[in-house]
């Protein structure tokens, strides 16, 4: 028997919102979305709004232990590395406590599906503990011959240890052009994640300043950086490269996410919208002004076609984990994108990247029934989607696959006011 959730609005996400709209919900999925539904009981939620589960397509979780970020606004890119390298070695907890920590911290915000970066001794139990949708993308980090081969070895133990486990998908996260050689790259694109594998991959490509800077002229203080490890040789990263170059060394993969794209120009948007929906770029707002990056190509991806998801990245860049609050974020940085397509970003397009679009990512019938529920300010809106946007009202209430999960708001009212 179905039940029915009745609330202020529905925002599907795919459609306009519907006033005193209502979702009927059986076995997990959602059976019907409309208005006057009469499926089974009917538990009216009062003043709020019912949108899609987000979709945090970019977290790096082993970070949540942190209060704020590492380091200060603004500060060097290298310089804030270091601080990670530091962090990772003097932690105050194990980090499969901070993977714990974060999971919960993002259901509570009303994220019901996860793109996460992992290291190797992260253990990825987490579905059974949340019911959240879960990507967990092996970190590769291999800047030298030796530490590619151990890499490709780690890839194809995380990808099996999937098929063993269950419960969550498998991903490959070769880390950066400055971390990762071209060689491998390749190799990870064609081999462990091509065409047919269903295996996605994770990659940051145009994220700072100094990595421009080593791409164009092997300078700065990334190649004081890495030439200060074992093994490492000048030669190793080719000089007057391109972020396009690096697209056509993930052209064979089936699914790529790219991670920030803070600096990418014509022709990396280009090739992007013209990946035919194998590549996604992930933008996490709040990080992106935390590094006081120039202002983020968002409107040019969006005009030429490319999918634009959104992420939090991790507690040692932004204030909190809350999809929320990038949305609203996002919105106050790009006036021109219309909110709807914001909304998507957190929602639709996030699971489209992943490659779950057709389990998660809006509200329709035969999809899960992952909910955030939203409260709403007591006031009216031409557009309801400012009534999102233009509010500090928290998230109320995660619903995943049917089942209320995280935070549990005894005050939301019944009654139909808004009927």
């Amino acid at each position: 028997m179905p039940i029915t959730l009745k609330a202020r609005f529905v925002f599907p996400a795919t459609s306009d919102p519907i006033l005193a709209g209502e979702v009927a919900v059986a076995g997990g999925q959602v059976v019907a979305v409309g208005r006057r539904l009469a499926l089974g009981d009917t538990l009216d939620l009062g003043n709020v709004a019912i949108l899609p589960g987000f979709v945090n397509a970019h977290t790096h979780l082993e970070f949540s232990y942190l209060r704020e970020p590492l380091g200060r606004p603004a500060m060097g890119f290298v310089d804030w590395i270091r601080q990670v390298m530091a962090s990772r070695s003097d932690r105050p907890e194990p980090p499969e406590r901070s993977f714990v920590r974060g999971v919960e911290e993002a259901v509570r915000h009303g994220a019901t599906t996860l793109g996460e970066i992992a290291q190797p001794d992260a253990t990825p139990f987490l579905r059974q503990r949340t019911g959240c949708g879960l990507t967990v993308f092996l970190e590769l980090i291999a800047p030298t011959p030796k530490r590619a081969a151990e890499a490709l070895a780690a890839a194809r133990r995380h990808l099996a240890l999937a098929v063993r486990a269950g419960g969550w998908r498998a991903g490959l996260a070769p880390h950066a052009p400055y971390s990762v050689l071209p060689e491998l790259l390749a190799a990870v694109a064609t081999q462990l994640a091509g065409a047919g594998t269903g295996v996605p991959l994770a990659f940051h490509l145009a994220e700072s300043r100094e990595e421009m800077e080593l791409l164009e002229s092997g300078t700065g203080p990334f190649r004081e950086l890495l030439a200060a490890l074992p093994g490492w040789k000048d030669g190793m990263i080719a000089r007057g490269v391109r972020p396009a170059d690096y697209l056509r060394l993930l052209g064979p993969a089936e699914r790529v996410l790219l991670i920030h794209g803070n600096y990418f120009a014509e022709e990396e948007i280009a090739l992007v919208a013209q990946s035919q929906g194998r590549m996604s770029v992930v933008y996490c707002p709040r990080t992106h002004a935390y590094f006081a990056h120039p202002p983020y190509p968002l409107g040019k991806l969006l005009a030429a076609g490319a999918r634009v998801a959104l992420g939090t990245d991790s507690r040692a860049s932004s204030p909190d984990l809350s999809m929320l609050a990038e949305m609203r974020f996002a919105a106050r940085q790009h006036p021109d994108v219309p909110r709807p397509e914001i909304l998507r970003m957190a929602t639709l397009h996030g699971a489209e990247a992943l490659g779950v679009g057709a389990a998660t990512g809006s509200i329709a019938p035969g999809k899960q029934a992952d909910f955030a529920v939203l409260r709403l300010p007591d006031r009216d809106a031409a557009d309801p989607h400012d009534l999102v946007f233009d509010s500090d009202e928290p998230v109320a209430g995660t619903w995943i696959q049917g089942v209320p999960i995280g935070r549990a708001d005894p005050d939301l009212a019944a009654g139909g006011r808004w009927g």
